[in-house]
Formats: structure tokens, C-alpha cells, sequence
């Protein structure tokens, strides 16, 4: 397995990306520009989080744009696995891979802290070897996912829902939801399940010292799961 870690200007969590990736889960991991025009001979791609672009217009708007997203888009209408983390998943939604998408928190300020979330989807490759409850980090100010009812009507029957933000029980209430997003929702799916968009950083929570080992459960679906499956 040979994952892209997309870089753009702004970006700040490539890194967490690629070294989560390379020492943590033990896959090969590599620094794909913004302005390249090809991802042969990768097997998946990183998104990663950050402020792409200082954020201007809207947040990953621009860097939906970029060169290397076209063949992202390309690559994950193919079946290619793909997995878009805070600001990667609002590009993720900018480049129209994922539906709704990421405004202003409720409460106008950053958050930053430890969130729980509980998979509602368990069978993606991304939400299948989660079994439990996990204690994951976010950090951002634009996390409020929002979509119509018709897009939530559609997640839910088609079983998209990756994640929804939780007590440390596992109870789906208001107050476990840390930026006011629509039916607690931290995490969707596109239709065929390759590609997933989260909020919170699986990345950040991938060895003891982190303060949490749980985002292995996601992120260890890059080293069993082959391009395309």
C-alpha cells in the first residue's frame, strides 16, 4: 500500500499524516504536490487537514480547485480509497465527492479538544474494524456539517454515516456534539464507501503518548485494503 499525502500552501497537518502513516500504521507514505497532475502508482490518498489557502472564500474551496484534485476526484470515482481529515474533508465536499457541507461552529470559536464517536456505517473499509467507542481530537472553527433533509434522508438510507459524535457511552445527545453539526454527524461516506470525510483527527491519535491509540481503527483499514476493493 502506497498512500499520497496531498500537500497545498496553508495545509499544516501533511505531516501528522505522513509520519502516522509511515510509523504508526506501517504503510508507505509520500508527499504529493498541489500543482502535480498524477497519483500512478498510488494505492490511496490523504487529505489532510489544515487552513489550504488561508481558508479564503470558503474553507478547502480553493484547494478543491487544484490539479491534483482532478485526478483525486478521478482516482476516487474509480474506487480508489480516499480519506479527507478537518480541512480535508471540506475540500472533499468543495470537490463534489462528498454531499453538504462544513460552516462556522455554533459557538463562532475554535474548538479544540477530545471528542467520542460512535461508527453507525460498520461495514466500509474505513468503519469496519471499529468496534468500540473511540476518544479522537478535533480542531477547527468550520466543523458544523449541514446538508438538506433530502442529503440526510439520503445518507441515512444508503447507510453513509460514518461517524456521529457521542458520549464517552456511547449515547448520541446535543451535548456530545462539540460544533453544532446536523444530527451530531463527525464523519460521511460517498455512496460506494472508499471515500470518507471526518472532522476529527485519526491521525493525531495513533500512539500512547498522543493521548489516544483509537484512530488506528481507521486509519489501519490503508494497510489490509487494496486500490479499488
Amino acid at each position: 500500500m502506497r498512500v499520497a499525502v496531498l500537500r497545498f500552501p496553508g495545509a499544516n497537518c501533511d505531516q501528522d499524516a505522513l509520519w502516522a502513516l509511515r510509523e504508526d500504521i506501517g504503510v508507505q507514505a509520500e508527499y504529493v504536490w498541489h500543482e502535480d497532475h498524477s497519483l500512478n502508482g498510488f494505492d490511496a490518498v490523504f487529505v489532510p487537514g489544515g487552513f489550504t489557502y488561508g481558508d479564503y472564500l470558503r474553507c478547502g474551496a480553493i484547494a478543491s480547485r487544484a490539479a491534483i484534485m482532478e485526478e483525486t476526484v478521478r482516482f476516487a470515482n474509480d474506487g480508489g480509497p480516499v480519506i479527507g481529515v478537518c480541512n480535508g474533508f471540506q475540500v472533499l465536499c468543495e470537490a463534489g465527492l462528498l454531499p453538504g457541507a462544513l460552516l462556522l461552529n455554533d459557538s463562532q470559536k475554535f474548538v479544540c479538544e477530545d471528542v467520542y464517536l460512535k461508527a453507525i456505517n460498520t461495514t466500509s473499509m474505513w468503519t469496519a474494524g471499529v468496534d468500540r467507542v473511540l476518544r479522537i481530537p478535533v480542531a477547527h472553527g468550520e466543523g458544523r456539517y449541514v446538508c438538506d433533509n433530502e442529503t440526510w434522508k439520503m445518507l441515512r438510507d444508503e447507510n453513509r454515516i460514518a461517524f456521529q459524535y457521542c458520549s464517552a457511552a456511547g449515547d448520541i445527545a446535543p451535548e456530545s456534539n462539540p460544533n453544532g453539526s446536523a444530527w451530531n454527524i463527525a464523519g460521511i461516506l460517498n455512496r460506494s464507501g472508499n471515500v470518507l470525510g471526518m472532522m476529527p483527527h485519526p491521525e493525531r491519535a495513533t500512539k500512547g503518548i498522543l493521548g489516544s491509540e483509537d484512530g488506528k481503527l481507521i486509519l489501519n483499514a490503508l494497510s489490509v485494503v487494496k486500490a479499488g476493493v
